[in-house]
């Protein structure tokens, strides 16, 4: 072999390696940046014609679903034992440390909701609820943080910043969710503890409640009655509030939350209002007596939809985006019990079922099951991304039929 023929097939042999070498790290590089990864797997659409895709599989009981500015389709997820993760459309996942002070994990307590601020582009600042302190002294407790500005994600200088009082025993009804005002406040939902629910009455503790508090977890000036709980309360009569969304077009708080056996509540939720758990009921307690003879009651502002029997909606997103422009404005609602989410919209005659979507657990071992729905949220794509709730839970995303993907 000739002098440059052997210099030729150097030359060949080097750039192959070379390209061998950049292959290599170009598909290396979301595994470096994620502690795990879950390629999306696309199910078939499902008989009620929309299309599915399994974002992430493998999550524990995750709660709420907040899609991350700056960073288009990456969600920050919850998960109900203190896991707080970054998920990204390709289905990578970051783990990222949390350690909240005083958590308590058991039955339903443990992290609920993550809440970015409406300065965060500029703040940084995110906050969390979650049920703090022992199975015979827990509440529900709200901490402040602030996330970095570059992956991988880490949340520092945690404060606690509310504290519900007073403490009880017991692991359900803790409420949780939160939203914020156009003011710049925050509002939170507090459950009745499940064996207080009388307390949902009494104005002097936050016992089935929802508060109103600053940034700096503050109770705000205007709020209803001042010289009660420390502040806080914005309203009254809830049983165990865990939906809760702004609506800035008509400038209206909407809130939804459990009743026992039917008589779960939509209302629109007004300052200083009794909503009015326990005296006011369309549901009947778990042995099946009643909790009340009274559906409505002077004073006690009423439901304006209900369901019973209880279907036991979780969250809830006003839906705003071009993909499903036939639901604009509608509420999304995500249900537990009910195991579906609901598309609500007004009408004439009130609040109606427009539609209802289903997910067919298709992991399951026995008989394929409709898989219970936590959170919901509409992205910046305008599809609709779904939270299932179980020790496997997954993270989907919802696009009309014969919609491509990303």
């Amino acid at each position: 072999m000739s002098t440059w023929r052997k210099k030729v097939k150097k030359i060949l042999l080097w750039l192959s390696l070379e390209l061998v070498i950049v292959v290599a790290a170009v598909l290396l590089i979301p595994q470096a940046q994620a502690s795990q990864s879950h390629v999306p797997d696309v199910e078939a659409e499902p008989t009620n014609g929309f299309g599915v895709m399994v974002i992430a599989n493998e999550l524990k009981h995750p709660w709420s679903l907040v899609e991350l500015p700056g960073h288009p389709l990456h969600f920050l997820v919850t998960e109900r034992d203190g896991g707080f993760k970054r998920i990204s459309e390709l289905g990578f996942i970051d783990d990222i440390p949390l350690v909240l002070p005083d958590l308590f994990v058991s039955g339903q307590a443990g992290l609920f909701a993550v809440s970015l601020a409406p300065d965060f582009a500029t703040s940084r600042a995110v906050f969390f609820s979650y049920a703090c302190g022992t199975a015979t002294a827990n509440s529900t407790c709200v901490v402040r943080g602030k996330l970095s500005g570059s992956l991988p994600l880490k949340v520092t200088g945690l404060t606690k910043i509310f504290t519900a009082q007073p403490l009880r025993e017991g692991a359900a009804h803790y409420g949780g969710r939160m939203v914020w005002l156009p003011d710049g406040t925050l509002l939170l939902t507090l459950g009745d503890g499940f064996d207080y629910r009388e307390q949902a009455q009494n104005i002097d503790n936050h016992i089935g409640k929802i508060v109103r508090m600053s940034p700096t977890g503050d109770a705000v000036a205007g709020n209803p009655f001042p010289n009660k709980a420390g502040g806080y309360i914005f309203s009254y009569g809830h049983r165990n509030s865990q939906g809760l969304v702004y609506d800035a077009e008509q400038n209206v708080i909407w809130q939804h939350e459990h009743g026992p056996r039917g008589g779960d509540e939509l209302n629109r939720l007004q300052a200083g209002k009794n909503y009015g758990w326990p005296m006011t009921s369309y549901g009947v307690d778990y042995t099946g007596a009643l909790v009340t003879p009274y559906k409505d009651l002077p004073g006690v502002t009423a439901p304006e939809y209900q369901w019973t029997p209880s279907l036991a909606p979780a969250d809830m997103v006003i839906y705003q985006g071009d993909l499903f422009s036939q639901w604009e404005g509608a509420l999304l609602v995500a249900q537990l019990a009910g195991r579906r989410l609901q598309v609500l919209q007004t009408s004439e005659t009130g609040w109606q079922v427009a539609h209802e979507l289903s997910f067919t657990d298709s992991a399951a071992d026995a008989e394929p099951n409709k898989q219970r729905i936590r959170a919901v949220t509409v992205a910046s794509d305008g599809a609709i991304y779904v939270l299932t709730d179980s020790s496997s839970g997954q993270l989907l995303r919802v696009t009309p039929a014969g919609h491509s993907s990303f």
